[in-house]
C-alpha cells in the first residue's frame, strides 16, 4: 500500500474530508504509515489539508503545463499562436536564440516545465527543477537602436509584479534590476539577451527570460541559495497554480515598441528629476516609480495583470535615480 492508494481515497472523498483513521482501515495500515504516505504526496506538490478533528482533504493535484490549457485563457493575444511548451530544456534563453538566429516571429515565447542549465546576470546558475517553477522567455524584433531597449529589463520586472499580484494577491518588489523580491528574499529572476550585427550596430532580436519560484520547497533551492530564495508556495503557505500565473504572465507581456515612443521623447525630457520611471495601465491610471537603498519599485493605481500591457519606462531617468 503506497501513496497512490491513499491518493486514491482523497480523490473519491472530492471536497470532503477523510479521517486518518478511516483510510488506515479501508487501506490496512496504521495511522502513522497514512501520515507518511501524505507527507510525500506533499513532498510531490499535492495539496492536502489537515484538521485535527476532520481528517484530511486534497486541495490542489501538480498541473503540467499544457499548452492547450494556456492558450484557452489567452484570448485574442496578439502572440497565442506563437506560444510553445517544452516539458525540458537547457534554457528557455538558448531556445529562443536558436530560434531567432532561425528568423523566429516577433512575440515568440517559450515556456519550460524545467531547465536543466537555467542562467541569470553573469553566467550564475538559476535552479529550475522539474513541476514546480515557471520558466519561460520572450522572444522580440523591435525596430530600433540596441541603446533603446536599456528599460526592457525594468519593464518586464513590472510587469512580472503585476501578474503574480493579480493572481496571488502579493505585491513583489524589484531589486534593480533583474531580482524580483518577496518578504526580503528573491523570488523571480530576469535575464535580457540581444542579438546585434556588427558591422551596422543593427538590433536582430532580444531575448527576456523569467523564472518565477511557484511550489518550490525549500529542499528545492541549492544549499548555498536556500537562506535567500523563496516561492510562493513558501509565501503564501499553499501551492499555487502555475497554469494560471503563465497565462497571466503572458497577458502582461503587450511590448509598446520604442519607435512608438519616440514622438513622446519631448513630454519625458521634461519630467521632474524624483519621476525617475513611470508606466500607464490598460485603463491609464499612471504610477508612480521610486528609488531607495538599490531596489526599485512600481506603486499606485494598476489595472490588474493586464495593466502591464502597455508598461512604458525611461531607461536615461531610471538609470540617473539608482
Amino acid at each position: 500500500m503506497g501513496q497512490e492508494t491513499v491518493l486514491s481515497l482523497l480523490q473519491q472523498a472530492g471536497e470532503r474530508y477523510i479521517s486518518g483513521e478511516a483510510m488506515s482501515q479501508k487501506l490496512g495500515i496504521t495511522r502513522a504509515a497514512v501520515w507518511k504516505q501524505i507527507s510525500r504526496l506533499r513532498d510531490k506538490g499535492y495539496g492536502i489539508e489537515a484538521s485535527t478533528r476532520l481528517g484530511y482533504r486534497l486541495t490542489m493535484q501538480p498541473e503540467p503545463l499544457e499548452r492547450e490549457r494556456i492558450l484557452s485563457f489567452l484570448g485574442d493575444h496578439p502572440w497565442k499562436e506563437n506560444v510553445t511548451v517544452l516539458d525540458s530544456v537547457d534554457s528557455t534563453n538558448n531556445y529562443l536564440k536558436l530560434l531567432g538566429n532561425q528568423g523566429a516571429a516577433d512575440g515568440t515565447v517559450a515556456m519550460s516545465d524545467e531547465q536543466t542549465g537555467g542562467r541569470g546576470r553573469q553566467g550564475k546558475s538559476f535552479a529550475s527543477p522539474k513541476g514546480v517553477g515557471l520558466y519561460y522567455s520572450l522572444l522580440l524584433r523591435p525596430d530600433c537602436a540596441p541603446a533603446e531597449v536599456s528599460h526592457m529589463t525594468a519593464m518586464v520586472a513590472v510587469a512580472v509584479c503585476d501578474a503574480i499580484e493579480a493572481t496571488a494577491g502579493v505585491r513583489p518588489g524589484i531589486k534593480w534590476t533583474n531580482d524580483i523580491i518577496l518578504n526580503g528574499k528573491k523570488l523571480a529572476g530576469i535575464l535580457t539577451e540581444m542579438s546585434v550585427e556588427w558591422e551596422s550596430g543593427t538590433l536582430q532580436y532580444l531575448v527576456t527570460g523569467i523564472g518565477i519560484n511557484c511550489n518550490h520547497k525549500r529542499s528545492d533551492f541549492p544549499p548555498e541559495v536556500q537562506s535567500m530564495a523563496t516561492s510562493l508556495a513558501l509565501e503564501l503557505g499553499h501551492p499555487v497554480r502555475r497554469r494560471k500565473r503563465g497565462r497571466a504572465a503572458i497577458s502582461a507581456w503587450r511590448y509598446r515598441r520604442p519607435e512608438q515612443e519616440r514622438h513622446r521623447a519631448r513630454r519625458r525630457q521634461n519630467r521632474r528629476p524624483g519621476q525617475c520611471a513611470w508606466a500607464r495601465g490598460s485603463h491609464g491610471e499612471r504610477q508612480h516609480g521610486r528609488t531607495a537603498a538599490g531596489q526599485y519599485d512600481i506603486r499606485g493605481h494598476r489595472g490588474g495583470a493586464a495593466g502591464a500591457a502597455g508598461a512604458r519606462i525611461c531607461g536615461h531617468n531610471l538609470r540617473r535615480g539608482i
